[in-house]
Parts: structure tokens; sequence; C-alpha cells
């Protein structure tokens, strides 16, 4: 009996670990919030390594208050292939913005949007 007391324990603990797999919606709105915010971590976890380098590299020239609301909207998403494109707008910026996504490992994130990127909007 104690062994499955134990067991079940366990398996409750690593299904509370799990990682939540966020909708692409989801992830641009950490990503752009972790991004004015300046949490590099959430940044990192929810975006490519060249998307990263990228948002990384003007990061701190845009950085906002950690306290202040993003009032993040998506304005559009369009699935192009397994592509998810997200335009949004938030309080830090005077026009929508667009982030490419795709998945990596099971997990959507945020990638570069070169300027040869022909999105749908």
């Amino acid at each position: 009996m104690k062994t499955l007391a134990t067991i079940s324990i366990v398996l409750l603990l690593i299904s509370c670990t799990e990682t939540e797999t966020l909708s692409p919606a989801e992830t641009a709105k950490v990503v752009a919030e972790s991004f004015y915010h300046g949490d590099m971590h959430t940044l990192k976890k929810y975006t490519t390594a060249e998307g990263y380098t990228n948002l990384a590299s003007i990061q701190e020239l845009l950085q906002e208050d950690k306290n202040s609301p993003s009032d993040f909207k998506v304005i559009d998403e369009a699935v192009v292939g397994e592509i998810v494109w997200i335009k949004y707008t938030t309080t830090y910026d005077a026009k929508p913005s667009i982030f490419k996504l795709i998945k990596e490992n099971n997990v959507w994130k945020v990638t570069h949007n070169g300027p040869r990127d022909k999105g749908p909007f």
C-alpha cells in the first residue's frame, strides 16, 4: 500500500511539472511581455535561437516598466503551412507588430521574421 501511495505521489508531481503547451497567440503574448519587461529567461524559452538573438539585440533599447500593463491584443492570426503569423498590438507600440512562430520540440516559438519573409499581412 505504501508503494502505491508513493508511486501516486511521484506521478502527481511529474504531471504538475510538465511544460504547459501554449497556443501561438499565448506564446506571442508571453514573448512580447517578456521582451518589453526585460525577462530574458522567458524570452529565451519561447523564441528560437535566431529569434532570441534578434530580439535580445534590440531589447535594451525598448524596455518598459515591469509593472506596466501590455494590453496585448491579437489583431489577426494566419496559418501558412507550418508557420503561424500573429499580428498584434500593445500599449508599447504606436503601430501593430507581427510575430512569426514555428513549432520547435513541440512548443510554439517566435522566430526571426526576415525582410524576405512574405507573411500574409
